[in-house]
């Protein structure tokens, strides 16, 4: 049980002294939640049963303020949350704030470790061990004439315990030190559970909600491969979390994540094979993508074993045994650990998401209309909990987009221009269609495509991996989309991603002035390859 007072306060000044308060309150045992405002000079608190007025009165008076009256509040709907986030991550950071900025008070609710998949097992820690597995990389070969190259992995473990430093210090620095200075923000550690539309228990205690956001990400799944429960599979979360680096490692899938984490243990020293059931990585990407990056990976000594199946996975005396079968017959790949990366799920089962009439499709995903509306009015849902895009910017951006829409707005989600990156080396980056979706719809178009060998900052750099290509409407000159293979890449993508958001057109962007020697001018020789032969211009006045 719990109980809600009404304080009246004197001395406060402006709404900095409310943000003071509640600061206070918040530190002070058995409060839950407090909401204190300026104009009346009031604060609304609610603890725990057992806490008494004086408790609170003091706690105020620590703060530099007098209570000049405090009384116990009968209302039924006292413990009410304006709004209930469960989760923690960046859909659900992105909706706490976004609702706290509007004056709504918050409860948060986290059974994890707070941040959620991106800071703690996804993109910050995959990241820092891809940057070192790129330095490494670096230190071992260079292209240019007379340096002497030989970096070694020394120690993994120092390496691996530097990377899980930054991941604490962000989780931290970006969440709990935010959220500690958010007054209208309650974070809850525990377990939530939905017991009707507008009730939850937390930790068993139940209260009811006006509006609830759920926000609590995916997981990794592994394959229904016999046996491979048997080998101690990883995932990319265990895989992280590796105090040793695997002399031999299988990595099963081929897309984002597989690719990423294929290359940066195979940088690290780890003799690795990825295994893909389909005939070639990526395969909703451009032949003529999945054909490179497939090239650059197999060229680093990695093995890409594509339209195989792991039929079976067994144990050894010593060694892990994957079966496959594939279009050469069948073959066994041995190794020391197995690495599953072959899709995530949605995390909801426990929620009670059926109890409070919220439906999901067969994948356990919530289902939203573009307004991240559940089919309970009282509930939205935002970031992996409802399926792809499955980027921590999109979580966040739908984070705020559902506690908005929750506090009354009608916003539906845009993604008109969404640019997405794989953190391979050479990176792949992508924004609007690409010339095999476009094929898929139907749709008209031209396309023009640059090779970093007529980059003059890719040749002086001596690593010409790669292209840049564009799609524009037939007979038009709008921008639809561009894929860019490239080192670093991703910042590529931004001069595109802008064009397609702002309608800049194939044209303006030809005669844009580009710096030179820059990496952004392939973006520039790519627009002006729809018109023009640039194997013709010159480098230094195109």
């Amino acid at each position: 049980m719990t109980r809600v007072w009404t304080i009246d306060i004197d001395g406060m000044t402006c709404e900095q002294c409310a943000l003071a308060i509640d600061a206070q309150l918040h530190r002070t045992g058995g409060v839950l939640a407090s909401r204190t405002t300026f104009d009346p000079t009031r604060a609304r608190v609610e603890a725990a049963s057992d806490v008494e007025a004086v408790i609170l009165v003091d706690a105020i008076a620590r703060a530099g303020y007098r209570a000049r009256a405090a009384r116990e509040d009968a209302s039924p709907d006292a413990a009410v949350d304006d709004v209930l986030i469960i989760g923690s991550g960046g859909a659900a950071m992105g909706a706490a704030l976004a609702a706290a900025a509007a004056g709504a008070v918050v409860t948060m609710v986290e059974r994890g470790t707070l941040g959620g998949t991106c800071v703690n097992v996804g993109c910050i820690p995959s990241k820092a061990l891809m940057r070192a597995a790129d330095t490494l990389h670096r230190a071992q070969s260079t292209p240019f004439a007379g340096i002497r190259v030989g970096g070694q992995l020394d120690d993994y473990s120092a390496l691996t315990a530097q990377r899980d430093d930054l991941v604490a210090h962000l989780r931290d620095e970006k969440y709990a030190s935010v959220l500690a200075r958010q007054p209208l923000i309650r974070l809850v550690e525990g377990e939530a559970r939905l017991t009707g539309p507008d009730h939850v228990a937390i930790n068993g205690r139940e209260r009811r909600f006006r509006r609830c956001v759920v926000a609590t990400g995916s997981h990794a799944v592994l394959p229904p491969i016999p046996g491979l429960i048997d080998v101690d599979p990883l995932t990319s979360t265990e895989a992280l979390a590796l105090k040793e680096l695997p002399r031999r490692l299988a990595v099963i899938g081929g897309r984002y994540i597989a690719l990423e984490l294929a290359q940066a243990f195979a940088r690290l020293g780890a003799r690795t094979t990825i295994i893909q059931r389909n005939s070639r990585i990526l395969p909703d990407q451009d032949v003529d993508v999945t054909d490179a990056l497939t090239g650059y990976l197999r060229a680093e000594g990695i093995d890409v074993v594509t339209g195989s199946v792991v039929t079976a996975a067994r144990r050894t005396a010593h060694d892990i045994e994957l079966d496959l079968d594939g279009p050469s017959g069948r073959r066994t790949v041995t190794v020391d650990r197995v690495l599953a990366a072959t899709g995530r799920r949605a995390s909801t089962v426990g929620l009670g998401l059926d109890v409070a009439h919220v439906k999901t499709d067969a994948d356990g995903q919530i289902i939203v209309d573009e307004q991240l509306r559940t089919s309970n009015p009282r509930v939205f849902a935002a970031g992996d909990v409802i399926g792809a895009p499955a980027f921590v910017y999109t979580a966040a951006y739908e984070g705020r987009l559902s506690a908005m829409n929750a506090l009354g707005a009608s916003t539906s989600r845009d993604y008109t221009a969404l640019p997405w990156v794989i953190f391979t080396d050479p990176q792949l980056a992508v924004v609007g269609l690409t010339e095999a979706e476009a094929q898929r719809r139907g749709i008209a178009v031209d396309v023009a495509r640059v090779d970093l060998d007529q980059v003059p900052r890719a040749l002086v750099a001596r690593d010409t991996r790669g292209f840049v290509k564009l799609v524009k409407e037939r007979g038009g000159d709008r921008l639809l989309g561009a894929t860019i293979v490239a080192p670093e890449g991703g910042d590529l993508i931004m001069e595109p991603t802008l064009a397609i958001r702002f309608g800049i057109t194939v044209a303006q962007l030809a005669g844009t002035f580009h710096p030179y020697l820059t990496q952004t001018e392939a973006v520039k020789l790519a627009a002006q390859a729809f018109t023009t032969d640039v194997k013709q211009l010159s480098c230094c006045a195109s």
